[in-house]
């Protein structure tokens, strides 16, 4: 039973130290948020703009300017706006050929491609994608 009241009892400090140091900063008038605005992304230009730690260019989530790109995949689009745990073992194998198929350096174009495409990676294969082009990223940083 002690513990438990020393745990609340500490609780209740971190609280009100909490509460005191929050009641100083705002009669300081330290009341202003700090955050600065995210800097603007041009992706009209080939090149990488230097304000993140990975290019977007190179990114899976990047916002897409341009319009996707076929890897010889163009059967795959019938797989648009289906759900990533809905596809059978022989579907799965269609996306397995046409990884397996591309260069590696080509991979996370044809994911982020899938993306703009409106086409799920299949739940059964996203470690193995996500695996694969974490270390190409790796090797890219350590080249």
């Amino acid at each position: 039973m002690q513990p438990i009241i020393l745990f609340i009892a500490i609780i209740l400090f971190f609280i009100i130290a909490l509460a005191i140091t929050n009641y100083i900063q705002r009669k300081r008038g330290n009341t202003t948020e700090r955050e600065l605005p995210p800097p603007a992304i041009d992706l009209s230009q080939s090149g990488c703009c230097g304000a993140h730690e990975i290019c977007e260019k190179d990114s899976l989530i990047a916002a897409f300017a341009e319009k996707p790109e076929y890897f010889d995949d163009e059967e795959l689009d019938k797989y648009s706006n289906r759900d990533s745990s809905g596809f059978k073992e022989d579907e799965v194998e269609e996306f397995r050929e046409v990884f397996y198929t591309i260069l590696d350096e080509e991979k996370p174009r044809w994911v982020r491609s899938l993306q703009m495409r409106s086409i799920s990676v299949p739940d059964q294969m996203k470690d193995e994608v996500l695996m694969f082009v974490n270390e190409l990223r790796m090797q890219k940083m350590h080249a």
